[in-house]
């Protein structure tokens, strides 16, 4: 099975698929946005690289959810609850920790079964 990589620059790609799954990461890019606009910004993103992995968040697999901050959890948290789709959560943690760009607020690392099924 090959490997395909999308949005690749020399350091990252923006998502990458293989074997049925994709994988990808991603940031916030509204910086000086609270935690849920960030929250927002960043799942509105994790949509259009789901939908061009030919995947959707009904599909999700495994998601690590990095907060610079645990005091954001529950603001977080009632955007992503929003967002995750009835009967399709998936398996899931949280942690603290310190981001790369102290303006980031959260970052998350996910993957998803491809297909719409």
């Amino acid at each position: 099975m090959p490997i395909q990589r999308h949005g690749t620059t020399r350091r990252y790609s923006d998502s990458v698929t293989h074997g049925g799954v994709v994988y990808l990461v991603e940031v916030p890019s509204n910086l000086a946005a609270g935690i849920a606009a960030q929250t927002e910004n960043l799942l509105a993103s994790v949509d259009r690289l789901l939908l061009q992995a030919g995947s959707a968040r009904s599909r999700l697999l495994m998601v690590t959810i990095y907060l610079a901050d645990m005091a954001d959890y529950d603001a977080m948290n009632s955007v992503w609850d929003a967002w995750v789709p009835a009967g399709h959560a998936p398996t899931r943690a949280c942690v603290q920790g310190k981001l790369a760009n102290s303006e980031y607020r959260v970052e998350l690392a996910l993957t998803a079964a491809i297909g719409q099924g």
